[in-house]
């Protein structure tokens, strides 16, 4: 069965996800840690449990999402995916990195790119891919129905949605995203979000205050 791992990092305080089964093989999903102590503490748990990175995945590209990718890719030798319409979100966050303090950004190469429909496969275990955009014009989340969750970026927060004042972000297309997408996942289904704690598919359609 899946195990979901979550580490809170960066200013931003965004949340990166380790997921893995038996076989110990392991998905880095949306990696900000930025500086050394960030990608050590990441490395330590993979270490300590005998794991075996096999890729990195993102839900999209704002730049909390992607301060580890290039460490990580180097570090363990796997590819990174990303949907093709944030390939240029990530390309900008070298304008404007150093903005934010992070001025040893560094941008990562995409090695492939991923899109609804699609899925992402690891040792015994499988996600689905879902197109969620409105607060990236690509952004993607996972979806493991065997273990009734989805991790969902930067869309669906508890009693929250994710901004949609950046660029690519669209308030409508959000809501409808969240909506059509997320909201028709069976209502025990947890929410994984790219900040804060997890929730639930069931406790956002009833208390959500932008779906009341």
């Amino acid at each position: 069965m899946v195990q979901v791992k979550t580490f809170v990092f960066n200013p931003f305080s965004e949340n990166t996800y380790l997921l893995h089964d038996e076989t110990g093989e392991v998905i880095i999903i949306d990696p900000g840690c930025y500086d050394r102590s960030e990608v050590d503490e990441l490395a330590e748990y993979i270490k300590v449990n005998a794991l075996k990175p096999v890729q990195i995945v993102n839900t999209h590209a704002h730049i909390d999402h992607v301060l580890g990718v290039a460490a990580l890719k180097r570090k363990y030798g796997i590819p990174f995916a990303l949907h093709k319409l944030d390939e240029p979100l990530l390309k900008a966050v070298r304008t404007y990195a150093s903005n934010y303090g992070f001025s040893a950004f560094e941008e990562p190469e995409i090695d492939r790119f991923i899109g609804e429909g699609q899925t992402i496969e690891f040792g015994n275990t499988s996600l689905r891919i879902i197109f969620v955009p409105g607060h990236a014009p690509g952004h993607v989340a996972f979806v493991n129905d065997a273990g009734k969750f989805v991790i969902g970026g930067d869309t669906l927060f508890r009693m929250s949605i994710g901004r949609t004042d950046l660029p690519g972000g669209d308030h409508a297309t959000l809501l409808h995203s969240i909506r059509e997408q997320l909201f028709t996942l069976p209502e025990d289904f947890t929410v994984y979000a790219g900040h804060m704690e997890p929730t639930t598919i069931g406790f956002e359609k009833r208390n959500n205050p932008f779906f009341r």
